[in-house]
């Protein structure tokens, strides 16, 4: 029997820079979110958190 190599499934961050955010949305959305990132050279991840970042900057959402 052949040996199974373990899948490596996305690149995780160093322990205690980030942590892991699951969620849902429309296929559509997702595409569009993967595209844009593309085109930056970018993660999906990072374009999210760089996006998110501003959204929350501008109302205030979230604040500390």
């Amino acid at each position: 029997m052949a040996d199974r190599k373990r899948a490596i499934r996305g690149r995780k961050p160093p322990e205690g820079e980030k942590k892991q955010f699951l969620t849902s949305m429309d296929p559509d959305v997702i595409r569009r979110i993967k595209a844009a990132a593309a085109l930056r050279d970018k993660t999906a991840s990072m374009l999210l958190e760089e996006i998110s970042r501003e959204w929350l900057d501008r109302h205030q959402d979230g604040k500390k």
